[in-house]
Order: C-alpha cells, then structure tokens, then sequence
C-alpha cells in the first residue's frame, strides 16, 4: 500500500486528528442539556433503543446529581452503555425520535449524556452487579465481540460460570478492531472489557469455530453454546487488478490503524479510492484524510439514500475532505504491479427501482484503493450442516436460539444481524436470559 508520507502531516496535526471526536460534557453543560428532556410518559426514545435503556430515567438520575444510579438504569440494560454513547447512531434511533427533535429545535443529546453517566464509573470500577449464586453450569461463548460480552456478563450475574473463547489477540471484536480510532480513543475499548470482566465468572481462553474449537465438542463440553462471532471474513470485488499492490480490505486497515502505537509511520497514500457505502467506507476514508492523503473519494453504486452509513455520517466524511461519487460501480482496477486508479461505470435507477448500467465510463487516479463492501462468514467458522442458514448467515429465533438445541447466536453473524454494537448487545442480553431458563428448565423437567 502506498508509501509512508508522514511528512503530509506533523504529529501535532495528526494527534489533533485522531482526538475524540465528541468531547464529553462537564458538568454544567450536562445538567443545561438534561434540563431540556420532557421525560415524556412514552417515552419514545427509550422504544427506539434496540436495548430498551430508560432514557428518561437516566437523565432524571443526571439532574439529581445521582451519577451511579444513571449508570446502574443504563448499564442494566446495556452493558457496553459507554461504547454505545460512543458509536451509537443516535441520530437514526433514539434522537430521532426525541419530541425536541423539530425544525425549530434539536434533540436532547442523549448519546453525550450517556457518556456522562457510564464514563465516571467505568473509570473508577464501580461495581454495579454482583452475581447470583452459583448455578453449577458452564456455558460457552464463542467470540469476543459485543454480542460474545453481553451474553457472558448477563450468564455470569445469573450465576453460571462461562468459558469465553476468542480469536483474535484482544477482546472486544469491531470495538477494538474495527471503529474508527477518533470514536474511540485512550484505550476504551480496552477498559470496557476489563470492567466487564471484573464481575467475575468469565474464564477467557484463544479459540476460534473452524480451528481448535469444533461446534460439537463444545456442545458435548458445555451446558449451552452461545456463538457470537461476527462476521470473519470480507467480501471481494472479482475484478481484474483486485490483487495489485495497493489493493487492500477496509476492515483489515481500519484494524491495523487502531493497534498502531505510532500513527504517524502508517502508510498513508496520497489518492485514495474507497469502494463502498457503509460505515466501513466512511471511516476507512475519514482516518485516510485524517493522517494526511490528499484526496479521498467514496464511491457507491446507488444514491445516498441507500448508503447503509447514514446520512449524519456522510456529512462527517464530507467535512472533512472527502468526495462521495454516487451511482457508479467499478469495473477494474487499473495498474501494472501497483494500483493506478480505477474504472467506473455509471449507474441509474430505473422504473422499477432496479440498479442499471449506463454505458457510460470514467476512472479515477489512486494509488490506494480500499474495498469497504461488506463482510461475511467465514466458510470454515460453522462446519456443523444442521444448522440452519439465511443469507450466509446464522437463522436464530426471537429468543436468538438456532436450530440446534442447546446453540444460541447474536451479534453479526445472525440473518437479523444490523451490524451495530447496540443491536449485539442486545443479542446477546437476550439469548442470555434464555439459556438461563432453558438450563433451569431442565432441572424440573
């Protein structure tokens, strides 16, 4: 990938860069912004929220100055509630709904408020749980992702021991590896897992489905399975130059970017082409800029009403230098051995909404091209033929149960699966529950 050019940017400006991106509130400004809530009785913002946290509550509790009980409503209900203050796309889900939410006014800032609460006591260690007495179960979980954390940490205050089998070096899944560093900084992903796993009850081993671990022998080891491990592999583009030099997955430089401990020797490259339209796409071209290439530019197939980045997200690209090229789609990496651009056809919708080809061509100069268009299952993950698949990924129930007896699944790699860390927690949470009344069913059965 493209040379190393940190002389594009000082180590102040790319520090600045990658500073986080909403500054929390201090107390002033937190009490102006719970002050503006109308604690409706309905309470649609608390309905919006994949995870059902009592947004109101919350924020009554920030008012009174009553700090740890704001965290205890909110991390009840959410254990990762400080990620999700983070990287939760507030502004399609619960202040979207906020009744403040008009013309005339904007919503209650209910994500930096969230931050406000859960931050003080994740720093501190506040213990806010305990578990309940030991059920004399063990149950596995496979992955160690939002969906892999939330199932531990509710099994584990239910009272039963839980075996955490994960991949890669560190836990955490998209939040360690995959959000942009500027959403996340000083290491939080990192201190979410440890006061996570300060509850106790989480034995955490390396393990992966396909690998050391076989689906049935953990079946046969275990008193439940929980899988939770996202989506491993990436989609590729099949097209002629796809393997140049120069070539790369989003996701895997998005990773290499967060581990990095000095950004300014990253390689960085000075025409930057990103393939896609999702959240991967956006922050691939964002740190891209951030670190200092020249020009940046987004292309998706379709309008940006189909982009699965939302609309919040996109402006975000666009101030910050980026291009978003709508309604075309490549059709080859152009170079010899390295990358030198890329053709483009035109694409249109037709009368029935279909995407169609134009004819039309156009290339764009890049000596980094970064395919952002989405991932998928790895093949050798889930090697056992019973269980049921959609769409290359796992069918669950509204208890998040497979067809398998005794197997939950959440998180990405379910054909529910929203690709948000706010929808796996809550995935997890769920199957939780339920692998907690299906092992103390079977002791009255």
């Amino acid at each position: 990938m493209g040379d190393i050019r940190s002389h594009r940017l000082s180590r102040e400006d790319i520090e600045a860069n990658f500073g986080d991106i909403h500054p929390p509130l201090d107390r002033p400004r937190a009490l102006l912004e719970a002050d503006r809530c109308y604690f409706c009785y309905d309470a649609p913002c608390t309905t919006a929220c994949p995870t059902g946290i009592d947004i109101p509550g919350f924020i009554q509790k920030i008012r009174s100055n009553n700090i740890v009980g704001s965290a205890r409503t909110i991390l009840s209900e959410n254990i990762m509630g400080g990620m999700c203050a983070r990287v939760c796309p507030t502004e399609v889900l619960c202040e979207e709904v906020c009744v403040r939410n008009t013309h005339e006014d904007k919503p209650v800032e209910i994500g930096l408020l969230q931050r406000y609460a859960t931050d003080p006591v994740l720093e501190a260690g506040i213990p806010l749980f305990e578990r309940a007495a030991s059920s004399g179960y063990t149950v596995a979980v496979v992955g160690g992702g939002p969906a892999g954390l939330s199932c531990a940490h509710r099994l584990a205050v239910l009272g039963h021991e839980v075996m955490l089998f994960n991949r890669d070096a560190k836990l955490g899944g998209l939040n360690e590896y995959g959000i942009a560093a500027y959403k996340t900084v000083d290491d939080f992903a990192q201190r979410e897992v440890e006061y996570i796993l300060s509850l106790g009850g989480i034995e955490v081993r390396q393990g992966a489905l396909g690998e050391d671990l076989s689906l049935a022998q953990l079946r046969n080891d275990f008193a439940a399975v929980f899988i939770g491990v996202g989506l491993s592999d990436v989609n590729g583009l099949g097209l002629e130059g796809e393997d140049l030099a120069g070539v790369e997955n989003a996701v895997d430089y998005i990773a290499r970017l967060r581990q990095a401990e000095d950004k300014t020797q990253l390689p960085v490259g000075g025409q930057v082409v990103v393939i896609g339209g999702g959240m991967t796409a956006i922050d691939a071209a964002v740190q891209s800029r951030a670190l200092g290439a020249e020009q940046v530019t987004i292309v998706y197939r379709r309008g940006p009403e189909h982009m699965s980045a939302s609309a919040h997200e996109q402006e975000l690209a666009q101030i910050n230098g980026v291009s978003i090229q709508h309604f075309a789609r490549p059709v080859k990496i152009l170079g010899e051995s390295e990358v030198e651009g890329v053709l483009f056809e035109s694409t249109r919708l037709d009368e029935d909404g279909r995407l169609t080809d134009t004819g039309e061509t156009f290339h764009i100069d890049a000596d980094v091209v970064f395919k952002a268009i989405g991932q998928k299952l790895r093949a050798s993950d889930l090697e056992d033929e019973s269980l049921k698949m959609q769409w290359g990924k796992i069918v669950v129930d509204a208890d998040h149960a497979t067809s398998i007896m005794g197997v939950w699944a959440g998180g990405d790699c379910v054909a529910e699966g929203e690709d948000l860390t706010v929808s796996a927690v809550q995935h997890g949470k769920v199957a939780a529950m339920a692998i907690d009344r299906y092992l103390h069913a079977g002791e009255t059965s």
